[in-house]
């Protein structure tokens, strides 16, 4: 188990074990695929006296959202809101991605909307997820809302956030609203990541007449 690691650790350093190689571990467990060793892992760690930090919970939380188990991520994160003062942004992107990528759009945008009022400042981690959800669920209109919502509140859209739109359209073959997305994306200097690029050119094998609907990539070939 991974505390005879641990154990090696001490024996060969001389030094007890701190939270950062407790979390580093923690973390590995869940990357293979381990749910079981890593909850193990994690009521060892505390049988010990290690008490854990928030990079800990947002580890734990993390890594159950990967592997589908949302209700355990989701009683953790209520459990852990209840008690902490200092939960910042970064811990409610993980829970809102968490639930976008296991389909549960409803209960991240439930706490997507009270952010603003306890007092967060929302970023790009925390739009885009939301947004990749929109347009998994063929939402475009609140996927485009959410784009013009982020400049308003002077949290920008960078390239992730335009690729995320941009793939969800050529996936429902909305090629027209596509090339609008994609002129605004490259007047601000940003273009498409190697996964856009690829389904683009999927798209256009099975359907040439995509490259007429899309003047810009004319010129591109050219140069």
């Amino acid at each position: 188990m991974a505390l005879d690691v641990l154990s090696s650790i001490a024996f060969t350093f001389g030094s007890k074990p701190d939270i950062v190689t407790y979390n580093t571990i923690l973390q590995g467990l869940f990357e293979v695929g381990r749910i079981v060793d890593a909850k193990k892992f994690f009521d060892e760690m505390l049988s010990t006296g290690i008490i854990p930090i928030l990079y800990t919970h947002v580890t734990l939380l993390d890594g159950y959202f990967k592997h589908g188990l949302v209700e355990k991520a989701m009683s953790l994160f209520n459990k852990y809101e209840r008690k902490r003062e200092d939960i910042g942004i970064a811990f409610y992107n993980v829970v809102i991605n968490g639930l976008c990528k296991n389909g549960k759009l409803d209960k991240a945008r439930a706490i997507f909307e009270k952010l603003s009022f306890i007092g967060l400042l929302l970023n790009a981690k925390t739009y885009n997820p939301m947004i990749t959800g929109f347009c998994l669920q063929g939402l475009f209109d609140e996927a485009k809302n959410m784009l013009r919502e982020m400049e308003g509140n002077n949290c920008f859209p960078n390239s992730v956030t335009y690729n995320i739109i941009v793939q969800g359209l050529l996936r429902c073959n909305r090629i027209s609203e596509m090339a609008i997305i994609m002129k605004e994306m490259a007047g601000r200097g940003f273009s498409f990541d190697a996964n856009t690029t690829e389904l683009l050119i999927n798209v256009i094998r099975g359907n040439p007449s995509v490259l007429d609907m899309i003047p810009e990539l004319h010129l591109e070939n050219k140069k």
